[in-house]
């Protein structure tokens, strides 16, 4: 069933209806084998009842609105240019400022293809009149972007939550020291960078610094602060318990609509492309789930489910074994397939094995957040990694292609670095639950 699957996939068909039809074939050949009969398949409606009226799936909506909204009425352009001109006059500033708006859009939008076209778009061009390096420029863009996976409120941890069977908001606060770590480590190494390669990464230029100082402080107040209170807001709300991940959700996508009024953006254009791009993402992901649950239907109709938790549970090792297996098969995946379609065919394999090994609980948070990261690193790596080509759409014809690659692999080395750290201390992520 996995090698047709994957067949249809890269011969080019839809992964949800590669799912879907691949199980109905091997529904057929199930009945006719004598696995299971027909009526066997009378439990897919009451599945998919059970995926629309999923409470938690409905933050995925809210969350996608709330960061389209944010870049439609181009206040996360306006974020990104603000935040360029206070670190424009120490060296690396533009490259700080990329890693620090990386941040609040992973925040704010939690798709990581929104953020690195985004930010592609934006700043690209700026770093490179400046003088940056080609390799630095894009290196720090693809890796920021891809901080949209790891840093709440993401759209991929609650997937990841609602498929691990696990409080979204547990696993927003267990990836919170993750996800800022990481942006950490990126900062300092983007310091290191100016400090030794100065030439990589040159300050703005004094004149267009003393030209914008004037306008500074009220494009702080007005381009900054807003947005920033918002995610707070956002954050705060599910943190301390005032509201559920659905309710955030709802309340941050109202938010981005006041934003854009307050700064006279809130137009038709903006909001029926934000209403456009969330009803795709959307549709997307709940085609995925529908897909996915008649192939794990069927596949566990076929006893498929009993050989992989048995094969993972014995493996040599026990619980580093099954670690290292999983870490290898979602790094290896994520070169060829998105993140939803990892979380819906394979993590619904993973997890029964997991928690025979006893990962349960706070472990099944960290389970989740060392995927989260894995998955964020597999996104950096040449050849296929999602973000180089995310970027490559956008970037100008005078940046190769071998510079992008050749940026991204600091990043993917810095990535690894928190992944080990994740999986050799999980209380950096459980310390945060108690």
């Amino acid at each position: 069933m996995f090698a047709v699957v994957f067949l249809m996939i890269f011969l080019g068909y839809p992964v949800a209806f590669s799912l879907g039809g691949v199980a109905l074939i091997f529904a057929y050949l199930g009945v006719e084998a004598g696995f299971f009969g027909w009526s066997y398949l009378t439990a897919f409606p009451d599945r998919v009842f059970g995926v629309m009226s999923n409470q938690i799936l409905l933050a995925v909506p809210f969350f996608i609105f709330m960061g389209t909204m944010l870049e439609k009425s181009k206040l996360a352009e306006d974020l990104l240019r603000t935040i360029g001109l206070l670190f424009g006059p120490m060296r690396g500033g533009l490259a700080l400022a990329v890693v620090f708006v990386g941040t609040l859009l992973a925040a704010a939008t939690g798709v990581v293809g929104a953020s690195v076209v985004a930010m592609g778009m934006i700043s690209l061009p700026v770093m490179m009149r400046y003088g940056y390096s080609n390799e630095l420029s894009s290196g720090v863009i693809c890796a920021s972007g891809t901080l949209g996976q790891i840093v709440p409120p993401s759209v991929v941890l609650v997937v990841l939550a609602d498929q691990l069977q696990v409080s979204v908001g547990d696993l927003f606060v267990g990836s919170l020291v993750p996800g800022l770590m990481l942006a950490g480590f990126y900062a300092l190494y983007v310091i290191g960078v100016a400090f030794f390669r100065p030439e990589y990464a040159p300050a703005m230029p004094k004149a267009e610094r003393e030209q914008a100082s004037g306008k500074l402080a009220g494009q702080v107040v007005r381009a900054l602060l807003p947005p920033l209170f918002l995610i707070l807001v956002v954050l705060g709300s599910i943190f301390m318990g005032v509201a559920t991940p659905t309710e955030a959700g709802a309340l941050g996508a109202v938010g981005a609509m006041i934003l854009a009024k307050i700064n006279g953006r809130l137009n038709l254009s903006a909001l029926r492309g934000t209403m456009q791009e969330t009803t795709k993402l959307t549709s997307m992901v709940v085609f995925l789930l529908i897909g996915s649950t008649l192939f794990s239907l069927v596949f566990r109709g076929l006893e498929g489910d009993l050989w992989i938790e048995g094969y993972l549970t014995n493996l040599p090792g026990g619980r580093i074994g099954l670690l290292i297996a999983c870490n290898l098969a979602v790094f290896v995946l994520g070169f060829f397939i998105d993140f939803f379609e990892i979380a819906f065919i394979i993590l619904p394999l993973m997890v029964p094995a997991a928690r025979v090994l006893g990962i349960e609980g706070d472990e099944m948070v960290w389970f989740g957040v060392m995927l989260g990261m894995n998955l964020q690193t597999s996104f950096l790596t040449p050849p296929f990694g999602f973000s180089l080509f995310y970027l490559r759409g956008v970037a100008p014809k005078e940046i190769p292609t071998s510079a992008i690659y050749r940026g991204a692999l600091p990043f993917i080395g810095i990535q690894v670095i928190g992944l080990a750290i994740i999986v050799l201390f999980p209380e950096v992520v459980t310390g945060m639950l108690d």
